[in-house]
């Protein structure tokens, strides 16, 4: 691969870096917040390609010559190497020499030995580094979903050090992770005779159960662990995998361990269930309806 394809490569995935980062397709990869990195990856990569390319041509122009003045010594050196090539033909073999091979010369032998010496072929297995820029541009990822949610243990596992007021009102709406934190490790003081709206997926596990789910982030999806809540109650007869939620219910004491981490998993008393479209940012917990 030469420095002019390595400029394509290094142009072309700089473009699919601010694709995605200036689209929505960015947020299947990592946080919200590591958008004006990905600007700035991409920003850079492309003005390195850039300088890649005029780099070479501005060496093609200094290695090229003068003009005319480079063609007229290239003739004649030409000339010399001709001249030179004839009279060895010419000359007779001198004593001692190794007498070269039956229908070649020794202008055959150099020249064979200067292609030799000038072939350079790069290997073709770095082509396959654009296999992975094909992934980027070519494959968009769906969003983890409820397959990876129910095999990775729940990310509830430490007691946070306090609760905020909830807001005044017979029904409240709340992100999962509030409501699971306050189920699981504030015995549902806040929540008593409320109704609670959450959005989130829904999953089913080995048994049917129903859960309702949101993925949190660390920095990027590898890290990516499920907030579950379980669903009890008015439980539709018809649930599909994956699909978005919001759900009405009130506060219930019931709760289960993960048999994932042995982390808890909180109940939730369902009174209403409808569709909704999936979010914007499927990982953003902060979204709510």
């Amino acid at each position: 691969m030469n420095r002019q394809a390595q400029a394509a490569v290094l142009f072309l995935t700089g473009g699919a870096i601010l694709h995605a980062a200036l689209t929505d397709l960015y947020l299947r990869y990592v946080k919200a917040g590591l958008q004006p990195l990905l600007v700035a990856a991409g920003v850079v990569l492309i003005a390195t390609a850039v300088a890649t390319v005029w780099y070479e041509r501005q060496a093609a122009r200094m290695s090229g010559g003068d003009g005319d003045g480079g063609q007229v010594v290239r003739a004649s050196a030409g000339d010399d190497i001709a001249t030179e090539a004839s009279a060895r033909t010419d000359a007779p073999a001198q004593v001692g020499a190794p007498a070269a091979p039956h229908g070649q010369t020794d202008t055959d032998t150099d020249t064979d030995t200067d292609a030799d010496t000038h072939a350079h072929h790069e290997p073709r297995i770095s082509w396959l580094l654009v296999l992975p820029l094909l992934a980027l541009i070519l494959v968009a990822p769906p969003a983890l979903g409820s397959y990876s949610a129910m095999r990775t243990g729940t990310a509830l596992q430490k007691q946070p050090w306090g609760f905020a007021d909830l807001p005044a009102g017979d029904t409240i709406r709340l992100n999962l992770v509030d409501y699971a934190g306050r189920a699981a490790y504030d015995n549902g003081r806040s929540l008593d005779h409320r109704h609670i709206k959450i959005a989130g997926l829904l999953a089913l596990d080995r048994d049917g159960t129903p859960y309702l789910v949101r993925m949190a982030l660390s920095c990027c999806a590898a890290d990516a662990q499920p907030v579950k809540i379980g669903l009890t109650g008015r439980i539709p007869p018809v649930l599909r995998p994956d699909s978005w939620l919001e759900v009405t219910g009130t506060y219930t004491a019931k709760q289960t361990k993960d048999p994932v981490n042995e982390g808890i998993i909180p109940f939730l008393d369902v009174t209403e269930v409808k569709p909704v479209k999936a979010p914007r940012d499927p990982y953003d917990e902060s979204w709510n309806g």
